[in-house]
């Protein structure tokens, strides 16, 4: 069987895959090796346009494996009949420090004293505990239970909202009853045609004067309009690692609304990336050649 593999991947872990499977390294740009075409699973790299041009080359194709555990830049490109799995726990470590991060950050004025320091002002800012703070979660995956589990021993409550009630988990048609509750909602959805824009003016104005607002899912699922009006407002202050649009462009009224941080799309971003997402590739293999079922596998649009 013939897979394709990014070329990040270090040959020393390529001698680790089950018998029975024969790789083929495509590189991010230039042409793909020609044997690399008979291929039926195909690991599917950045960026998405070089996925979606690939994928129409395929014909053999049947599983295509992503690195990210949101899949709407790819879903589109999927043909009939092929199986999509998403990187499910691979981002769970780096996206949930750099969520508390940000929490922490807010709370301690964190962004507001390192502007002070580049106008070598010694201001005194008031800080805020997280102790006792109620931690909205919208969506509840994997990454939100690993952000939970690092916000639990500073004293956090939660609130857990989520698509589809489940022991412990509210419903989003709860929500509009939930975030008055929140002083800090962290919203982790994917993205979807129903989650598109859910978080817009009518949401924002049931936040408590104060909250954080912390995005880490995708940035069209915040009117960004209504974004920069509450924080002009200075009701809320916010943490972003993702926008909309993305890249924000230089001029963009996001860049400079009080009380906000943002980072250019680094949750995922770490030095253990690459070892957690071949460990996810082997399982994947190893499971597929043997006739298991796949992990991850994408229903629904997530």
């Amino acid at each position: 069987m013939k897979v394709l593999l990014p070329e990040f991947f270090k040959e020393q872990d390529l001698k680790s895959l089950p018998k029975g499977i024969e790789v083929v390294v495509y590189p991010k740009q230039g042409e793909v090796p020609r044997a690399g075409l008979e291929a039926e699973f195909l690991v599917a790299s950045f960026p998405f346009g070089r996925t979606s041009a690939l994928i129409e080359k395929l014909p053999n194709l049947k599983v295509i494996q992503t690195l990210t555990a949101g899949v709407d830049t790819i879903l589109p490109f999927v043909p009939r009949g092929v199986t999509l799995c998403n990187a499910t726990g691979v981002h769970d470590v780096p996206m949930a420090e750099l969520m508390v991060s940000m929490l922490l950050a807010l709370l301690k004025n964190l962004p507001e004293v390192r502007d002070n320091q580049t106008k070598q002002s010694w201001t005194w800012l008031d800080a805020d505990d997280l102790e006792g703070k109620t931690v909205l979660f919208l969506g509840y995956g994997s990454i939100a239970q690993a952000i939970e589990k690092r916000l639990e021993p500073f004293g956090a409550q939660f609130i857990r909202v989520a698509r589809r009630e489940r022991p412990g988990v509210y419903a989003i048609s709860s929500l509009s009853a939930l975030l008055p509750l929140a002083d800090a909602v962290i919203l982790l959805l994917p993205l979807t045609e129903e989650t598109t824009g859910i978080f817009g003016r009518e949401l924002f104005s049931l936040l408590k004067l104060g909250a954080l607002f912390i995005n880490g899912g995708r940035g069209k699922l915040v009117d960004t309009e209504a974004l920069v009006e509450v924080l002009q407002s200075q009701r809320i202050r916010a943490a972003l690692d993702v926008a909309d649009p993305e890249p924000l462009p230089k001029g963009h009224p996001l860049w400079n609304a009080p009380g906000v941080l943002i980072t250019p799309h680094i949750g995922g971003s770490s030095p253990g990336f690459a070892r957690r997402a071949f460990a996810l590739v082997r399982q994947q293999l190893e499971g597929y050649v043997s006739g298991k079922p796949l992990l991850n596998v994408v229903e629904n649009g997530y």
